[in-house]
């Protein structure tokens, strides 16, 4: 079945293709600049931002529709995504920004209609590579693109604490799994992957404690290129073993930040 191509189509009859009261939102998270960005749409007509989002197909796995999504929004597919909490608060979608979007697209919709149901969200982040990604929009959307984690703009629905719960879920594993394959370039010096690592934490980490623990973990090749930073300041490229990194990802790890 093809997907709709039209708001009017989507609240008409997207209930065929999709199933309701269930829908999939993701936090993609990006680095850049020193800085941890994240992923919005800007809604149309209506005053907010949110999380890319979408519904699953009637016979589509869930983790499925959450990689469709991802790639239709970023342009870029197999990459770290985990379903991190689902959101279930019974008015939790139930917000008069929908129904400005309706009243702005002059559509009038049943009072029954399947989008103003209960709807139950499950919540995926996803770690890219912030200069792979192409943003776009969707449907329903006229902006897509990256947010400051420090700067969010107003949000709509409950996204607020999806990206909180996201953020959580994120530094907690950083104790548990290792992070940076996709948020980093292929090459990359140790006080680089380290300024990732106090970025998500949002606070400071002793250098050779760190540098310590990486090693230790055996998924880093140490390159014989340096980057050249300043006078005495020639720290070595770095890039991750991707077969010892994906066992690492398997198996688990227990680095204790």
């Amino acid at each position: 079945m093809n997907a709709p191509t039209s708001i009017k189509e989507f609240f008409e009859s997207g209930y065929r293709q999709f199933l309701p009261h269930v829908s999939i939102d993701c936090a993609i998270f990006g680095f850049h600049d020193n800085q941890l960005k994240v992923l919005l749409l800007k809604m149309k007509n209506v005053e907010g931002w949110c999380l890319p989002g979408g519904f699953i197909q009637w016979a589509e796995p869930a983790n499925e529709a959450a990689q469709r999504i991802l790639q239709e929004r970023t342009g870029i597919s197999q990459v770290f995504l985990q379903q991190y909490y689902t959101f279930g608060e019974p008015e939790r979608n139930k917000e008069p920004n929908l129904k400005d979007l309706i009243d702005s697209l002059n559509i009038e919709p049943a009072e029954d209609n399947w989008l103003f149901r209960r709807t139950i969200s499950i919540g995926y982040y996803a770690l890219v590579e912030f200069s792979k990604v192409t943003p776009t929009v969707d449907l329903l959307s006229d902006e897509c693109c990256w947010w400051d984690m420090h700067e969010l703009p107003k949000l709509l629905f409950d996204h607020d604490l999806m990206i909180g719960q996201a953020l959580q879920t994120l530094r907690m594993q950083l104790n548990f799994h290792p992070v940076g394959y996709n948020l980093l370039p292929e090459k990359f010096t140790m006080p680089e992957l380290q300024k990732l690592y106090e970025t998500i934490l949002d606070r400071p980490l002793d250098r050779r404690n760190f540098q310590k623990k990486m090693l230790s973990l055996r998924i880093l090749e140490r390159m014989d290129e340096r980057k050249s930073v300043g006078p005495h300041k020639s720290p070595y490229y770095y890039r991750f073993d991707k077969n010892k990194y994906d066992q690492a990802l398997q198996a688990g790890i227990l680095l204790g930040f």
